[in-house]
């Protein structure tokens, strides 16, 4: 790979150039800050000789300004007197321009100038690979390993263009974190980040990500742990990434219930598949409720914590980095970086109590404070810190109209991972109205794009037609100005979508302090749409993708608990009709993905709890049951089956003699088709998994011993033809750059801000 180095600062540049010329030349500069250092950048000392390294980036610059930079440099490198001086530059200079530069030292000093150009550079990295794999930020920039991340996550959830991957990976300040998720990930192919919000989880697990996809990992974005079982493949070197698996708000019972089952046996298929590797991250107070919560995440057989690494601790040095890189990148006014420099207040946001990359990223982004004059940037930033939530709620306030406003509500109650253009429309308009007319406030047909076109690049993004949040702390800045009882209440009745509804519910339930009363006046605003709960669509076409399906809304299970928890509250014959109508005539039916492990457990819930009231009771089960019959009857794999089976053997009173009868049909299936599932599979986990299934099933439903074992002999023929086909693999990037001196003080700190405006 060739590089102009255009990615790297000049503080990234000096110590590529640090450790690369130190290989060449067999010895290990000491740094220095960057700055206005007396000519120093790098040193080595042994005995009474010195190599003193002098680094000059100039990245968009010509020879003339490199020339200028260094008619500079020469009396301090003369007032050094070193044995040897090293010059490296990324630009590309003639060999006519390298003996310019060395007869400005003059006849005598010239002999100790040593010159490292672009093309010099570029070849002692060809020379050390080693060095290039451990600057994960050099090594991403290349044009094909950056092709490469562009092309994965155009097939992930989280669509990003080649310019927003660069811009990320320009602003990363690498530290020892990558190191240490790497060597976590790698030893025991888990790697759980943790830490509050803001620090830099999902930053450090993307630039991971994208450093396993610069070596032809398979990239595999998830949103729920089903995507991933489906997903795994032995044949294949693949990299699953979960970003925030436990939720971005807060953590209800349902929700763990929902995930950490699931959760630590899919850590055990990935331990158990030789090339898979599951990078996730979350919020460490929430993380921390969940292992209280839950026996599987607390089970010390999985022993969960030795997958976790906390970052959110920086260093000094590297909380300067972050702030500096985004400086850089972001090209605030020169005027603005000098009053901060200038002002002495680089420190007070360093140290600052408050200090967080979220708050860096927002205080550096030209569009947010654009309007900020450049004497006052000092103060604004450092208020900033104190009170963190006024980032966001002076802009929502005061700088943006109510049709704005309006949209993000919208946007805060759809999936928290974007939501394409139209269907965001169809959620706005009625709520629009709804809210300018409960305040007498006008409205046009044209807000929706009026609105989305001001708050692009601000307060949300747009990529492939899906709109998400610019940041995930906008939502979090929502989740508390939502919890306004009046303006919640006129949402129910305009909700368009049975996904939007129920995350208006569960946000609702949350509230500090909500009365009974309150409560059940809310669920009754939910009439109008539960009568739609079984026509609303749950897949919809792919844009421009021919045959793909999307998931659109939320399942025909869920649905009917939603439906069910309102009848509770309320007795509203409207909702009991409407489970009914979900139970017999649901919305494209029911599948074992979506629904299996959910209808037994409303079923058993139905006949167990004292439900004796809900109309047509015994009609609701018989037709639950029914379709439970259907998803038993429906081909299902042995591991799926199984695990089907157990959580109906958990409670068999409350199942009738058809169910069982409909599970032994199903077992003696899987069995004798054992041969064509076995083809199904890609995974030697997968294999034994659905091995041990095929054991227990047909020791459960007393099928002959013979059957059973022919059943076995399938998939371990399957087993075999995997692990012949399979070699585990290393990724051999690093990510191993030098550790730095602890000590940075005020001055360092001045000097590293200063190339800013200097170089």
């Amino acid at each position: 790979m060739t590089y102009n180095f255009s990615n790297l600062s000049p503080a990234d540049f000096e110590d590529l150039s640090r450790e690369l010329v130190g290989k060449e030349l067999g010895i290990r500069f000491e740094s220095f800050a960057a700055g206005p250092d007396g000519g120093i950048d790098g040193r080595h000392a042994a005995g009474n000789k010195s190599t003193i390294l002098q680094a000059k980036h100039y990245a968009g610059s010509n020879y003339s300004t490199l020339k200028s930079a260094i008619k500079r440099e020469v009396k301090a490198a003369k007032k050094l007197n070193p044995t040897n001086y090293v010059l490296t530059t990324s630009l590309a200079l003639t060999p006519k321009n390298k003996e310019e530069l060395s007869k400005l030292f003059g006849k005598s000093f010239s002999r100790r100038v040593t010159i490292f150009t672009r093309s010099d550079l570029n070849s002692l990295l060809r020379d050390f690979p080693e060095v290039e794999k451990a600057h994960i930020k050099l090594w991403l920039s290349s044009s094909a390993v950056l092709d490469r991340v562009v092309r994965s996550a155009s097939h992930a959830f989280s669509t990003a263009s080649k310019a927003e991957i660069e811009a990320k990976v320009k602003v990363y300040a690498q530290n020892p974190s990558f190191k240490d998720a790497k060597e976590k990930l790698e030893t025991n192919h888990v790697a759980i980040i943790s830490g509050p919000p803001g620090v830099g989880k999902t930053t450090l697990a993307e630039m991971l990500s994208y450093a396993y996809i610069g070596e032809e990992w398979e990239f595999v974005a998830i949103r729920n742990l089903d995507d991933g079982f489906a997903a795994i493949n032995d044949t294949k070197k693949q990299i699953f990434f979960f970003d925030d698996f436990l939720g971005k708000i807060a953590l209800d019972a349902r929700a763990l219930a929902a995930k950490d089952f699931e959760l630590a046996k899919f850590i055990k298929r990935i331990q158990r598949t030789k090339n898979a590797r599951f990078i996730l991250t979350t919020r460490a107070y929430i993380f921390e409720e969940a292992r209280r919560a839950s026996e599987y995440l607390a089970d010390d057989r999985l022993n969960i914590m030795k997958y976790v690494l906390d970052v959110g601790v920086y260093t000094r040095r590297i909380r300067a980095r972050i702030l500096y890189n985004h400086l850089y990148v972001h090209k605030l006014p020169i005027a603005s970086i000098r009053e901060l420099i200038n002002s002495r207040a680089l420190a007070k946001i360093v140290d600052h109590a408050n200090y967080n990359p979220r708050i860096i990223e927002w205080m550096t982004d030209v569009t947010n404070v654009k309007t900020v004059p450049a004497k006052n940037y000092p103060k604004v930033f450092i208020e900033s810190l104190d009170h963190p939530s006024r980032v966001w709620d002076t802009a929502f306030r005061s700088h943006i109209p109510t049709k704005c406003q309006n949209l993000l509500f919208a946007l805060f109650f759809c999936s928290e991972y974007g939501v394409d253009a139209e269907d965001l429309r169809t959620a706005f308009e009625p709520l629009n109205q709804a809210i300018c007319r409960n305040f007498g406030q006008s409205h046009t047909a044209k807000d929706f794009e009026e609105a989305l076109k001001i708050l692009e690049g601000s307060f949300v993004k747009i990529a492939d037609g899906s709109v998400s949040f610019i940041n995930p702390s906008v939502r979090d800045y929502l989740a508390n100005y939502l919890q306004d009882k009046n303006l919640l209440s006129i949402f129910p009745p305009v909700a368009q979508s049975v996904r939007w509804a129920r995350e208006l519910w569960e946000h609702f339930k949350k509230i500090p302090d909500i009365q009974p009363e309150e409560t059940d006046q809310f669920t009754r605003r939910f009439k109008k749409i539960a009568q739609k709960f079984n026509r609303f669509p749950i897949w919809k076409k792919v844009r421009n993708e021919p045959g793909m399906l999307r998931y659109f809304d939320d399942s025909n299970t869920t649905r009917l608990e939603l439906l069910l928890e309102w009848w509770n509250i309320s007795h509203l014959k409207e909702y009991s009709a409407a489970a009914l109508a979900v139970a017999t005539n649901p919305t494209e039916g029911y599948t074992h993905w979506l629904d299996g492990e959910d209808l037994v457990r409303i079923i058993v819930s139905l006949k167990s709890d004292d439900q004796s009231e809900i109309p047509s009771l015994d009609n609701l089960t018989f037709e639950l049951e029914g379709r439970l019959i259907s998803i038993l009857e429906s081909n299902l794999g042995p591991d799926e089956l199984r695990t089907l089976v157990e959580r109906i053997d958990d409670a068999p009173a409350y199942f009738s003699r058809d169910v069982f009868d409909a599970i032994n049909r199903a077992i003696n299936s899987a069995i004798d088709d054992a041969d064509f599932f076995s083809t199904q599979v890609d995974s030697e986990s997968i294999v034994d998994d659905h091995s041990k299934a095929i054991k227990a099933l047909g020791k459960r439903a007393n099928v002959q011993s013979d059957r059973v074992e022919m059943a076995v002999a399938a998939y371990q023929s399957r087993k075999q033809e995997i692990s012949e086909a399979v070699e585990e693999e290393k990724p051999s990037f690093s990510g191993n750059i030098l550790k730095e001196k602890d000590k940075f003080n005020d001055t360092d700190l001045q000097n590293l801000f200063s190339l800013l405006i200097s170089k």
